[in-house]
């Protein structure tokens, strides 16, 4: 095989990696504090709270290789015409009432049937790459049992891939190399960003389905067009079980499991632990080959308007510590409009 031949290959399976960033190969970004929010994975979450839950989030990963891929996003969703189901549509919690205690539990009713609305915004780089999306949700939610909801919703966007080839110094390659002849200032591909899912949820367990980048799209990376990436159906599956272990302590075990045609990518094993509606600590595994890891991630509610948490992955793979470094997740919330004056999620925690 001829040096340039090579130098090809490796170029283009180099780009191939660094744009699926942060999601093992595939076009999603990865996010350690999906369980948060999980509206980030499946519109069907729309206004499944009784305020604006508004969340901004940055994650840097690998912090030892240049170019590593970070991801920003933000997103804000909230229902329309949704009452409480112990409360009038002006009212406050009592003071002092644990939205996590037992007694909250016990009283639990499911929503009435109600409307969602949502936007989210995500950035994501790597290298030369510049990937953003904004999309805007819906979701409908009607009970189906005493305690049970269920919901169905559909996202609709458009994602931008900017690939800045203008500052890569291609040296004394043959100008009639195809990446070289295509690299002639940024490449810039729109695609649609089109989603949907199921939710079910109740006061002991939610589970969720939902598919991401349902029209599949190819972005060009050379001037052939056997060289490119493909936009790909992602599947999700969420589940989490309710623990209640005293009056003010809870254990919330979850897991995600994602794929990817053709192969199944990852699964997400989650357990967090809170104290009242306060703050919690909580710790994932990811499975998913040479990219898999650990993380240990922590979170406080301030009052009933603002809530941050950190969350702070470590790669399984000894290979992948030593030479790119760990990752770092910081989220910041803002609860809008929280007449019930709830300092923590109730229906998706």
């Amino acid at each position: 095989m001829k040096p340039l031949s090579t130098l090809h290959i490796l170029l283009c399976s180099f780009i191939c990696c660094i744009f699926s960033s942060t999601a093992m190969a595939q076009n999603k970004p990865a996010y350690n504090q999906y369980i948060l929010n999980n509206y980030i994975l499946n519109p069907a979450i729309s206004g499944i709270e009784n305020y604006t839950d508004v969340k901004l989030s940055y994650r840097n990963q690998w912090q030892q290789i240049d170019g590593a891929p970070t991801t920003t996003y933000f997103s804000a969703h909230g229902a329309l015409g949704k009452k409480d189901f112990n409360t009038s549509a002006t009212s406050f919690a009592p003071q002092g009432y644990n939205a996590r205690g037992a007694a909250y539990w016990d009283e639990y009713t499911a929503a009435d049937p109600h409307h969602g609305i949502g936007i989210m915004a995500v950035n994501d780089r790597s290298g030369y790459i510049n990937r953003w999306s904004v999309a805007a949700s819906y979701a409908y939610h009607k009970p189906i049992g005493v305690k049970t909801t269920l919901a169905g919703g559909f996202s609709a966007g458009v994602s931008s891939v900017n690939i800045n080839t203008s500052k890569i110094n291609w040296g004394s390659l043959d100008p009639n190399d195809p990446v070289v002849g295509y690299s002639n200032g940024a490449l810039k591909k729109l695609v649609p960003e089109l989603a949907a899912g199921l939710f079910i949820y109740s006061d002991k367990y939610f589970a969720g389905i939902s598919v991401l980048n349902i029209v599949p799209a190819k972005v060009k990376l050379t001037n052939q067009d056997k060289y490119g990436y493909w936009y790909s159906p992602n599947y999700f599956f969420t589940a989490g079980y309710r623990m209640q272990l005293s009056e003010e302590v809870s254990l919330l075990p979850s897991v995600m499991l994602q794929y990817w045609q053709p192969q199944l990518l990852g699964a997400h094993f989650n357990a967090k632990l809170q104290y009242k509606d306060l703050l919690w600590i909580g710790g994932s595994y990811r499975y998913a080959d040479i990219l898999g890891g650990y993380s240990a991630m922590a979170g406080i509610y301030v009052g009933n308007a603002f809530n941050i948490s950190y969350a702070y992955e470590m790669a399984s793979a000894s290979r992948m510590r030593t030479y790119a470094g760990n990752t770092h997740e910081l989220m910041i919330g803002f609860t809008i409009g929280n007449n019930y004056g709830s300092s923590c999620p109730t229906n998706i925690w």
